[in-house]
């Protein structure tokens, strides 16, 4: 551990000054140069990237925008920027605050999620997911519900630690984790959204395995949710939907017009793409609107057909990064409950990814989940920006305990 030099900046702050923005920017101990810049231009250049593909899958749209072709590039701006305030707030709270007031944002998320199974709730394609704010805009409470899972958890696991002085979670912590996670899991599932609770379940598993639960609860929490998952298709709890989907996923030939057209499609845009693709704005699967939902669950079958085989790598190398530097501010994080979010945050992020990618392959179920920073959503693009903003408080804290 070495001792902080009290220059520029700090020691402008003894001095009762104002450090003033070169001070900022060029002493070593200055919360810019201990941001993770890696992590922060990954972050933004996939944003950047999504714009792009959000663009070009909506300005012919007349259907969605009534002839204004620039309507969902404004609003994905205007939800990145929103987004990025977020992260700067969550930054400049710092994750002990973050740690502290946790339990009342997991509180306050279930709420909203609970929110939209009343009169209050909007449904769209056939799923209760929203809450319309007004002005046309819709919040999906799912998304900061993941969010807040991993925080609570985190806070549990590390009170716990630091109360009890051991090593990994006893029994009654891996419970009350569960628990914690069960309660949002089941509200998410009765939207019905499978999708997301998926990523709450997998989330779960991360966050144990982060706090070093022992490996016998990581083997009956899967076999636990295999058997779970079996008796929900047994007992019919799954809608029609649903159902359809997870059959067209066993079997691609099945219904290609109909259960199956999402997935065939998607993958004619992406392998028409080649090694370098058509050119942005440029695709003709994307142009002739083949693809549902091609702005937001489909968004990399844009990036397959308009950018090709490299541009579509590109978008998984940059997701790569991300997660890399999760993992790396994970280890260096300066106490428990950082480490937990940090890598909870990489496994809810890496999946998620996975899900949606894989589904435009061709390997993954259909489940309707957005590809983080890309695809257009504001619920979303805060949650991912939120989730940037706590792993760089995350640092900060580390980089001011060395």
């Amino acid at each position: 551990m070495g001792v902080r030099s009290y220059s520029g900046e700090y020691a402008d702050e003894r001095a009762g000054l104002q450090p003033t923005a070169w001070t900022r920017i060029t002493d070593r101990n200055s919360r810019v140069r201990q941001l993770d810049w890696v992590l922060l231009g990954s972050a933004f250049a996939l944003t950047l990237l999504g714009t792009l593909l959000v663009y070009s899958a909506t300005r012919g749209r007349n259907d969605l925008h009534q002839g204004d072709e620039y309507f969902f590039l404004v609003r994905h701006l205007l939800y990145f920027a929103l987004a990025l305030g977020l992260a700067t707030g969550v930054m400049r709270l710092g994750s002990g605050r973050v740690r502290d007031v946790a339990p009342v944002l997991y509180v306050g998320a279930l709420v909203l999620t609970a929110m939209v199974l009343t009169p209050l709730g909007s449904t769209v394609n056939g799923s209760q997911r929203w809450i319309e704010v007004g002005a046309g805009f819709a919040f999906q409470p799912s998304e900061l519900m993941k969010v807040a899972v991993i925080l609570v958890m985190a806070a549990l696991v590390a009170a716990r630690a630091d109360a009890d002085d051991r090593g990994s979670p006893d029994a009654r912590t891996v419970l009350e984790c569960l628990a914690l996670a069960a309660v949002p899991a089941t509200l998410i599932v009765l939207t019905p959204d499978l999708g997301q609770t998926m990523v709450v379940v997998v989330i779960t598993l991360g966050v144990l395995m982060a706090a070093g639960a022992a490996r016998g609860w990581i083997i009956g929490l899967l076999s636990a949710g295999l058997l779970g998952a079996l008796a929900v298709w047994q007992l019919g709890l799954l809608d029609q939907y649903q159902i359809n989907r997870f059959a067209a996923f066993a079997n691609p030939a099945l219904d290609p017009a109909g259960v199956g057209y999402n997935t065939n499609q998607a993958r004619i845009a992406i392998g028409s793409g080649g090694l370098s693709g058509s050119g942005l704005f440029h695709g003709s699967q994307t142009a002739g609107q083949f693809v549902p939902e091609q702005h937001t669950d489909f968004i990399f079958t844009v990036a397959g057909e308009e950018l090709g085989f490299f541009g579509a790598g590109g978008i998984i190398l940059l997701l790569g990064v991300v997660l890399w530097r999760a993992l790396r501010i994970a280890r260096e994080a300066a106490d428990l409950f950082g480490a937990v979010v940090a890598a909870g945050l990489a496994t809810w992020i890496a999946f998620q990814a996975f899900e949606n990618i894989g589904m435009a392959l061709g390997i993954m179920p259909v489940t309707g989940l957005p590809l983080p920073f890309v695809s257009y959503g504001g619920s979303s693009m805060f949650a991912v920006w939120i989730a940037v903003g706590l792993l760089q408080a995350i640092r900060l804290r580390a980089r001011r305990r060395c």
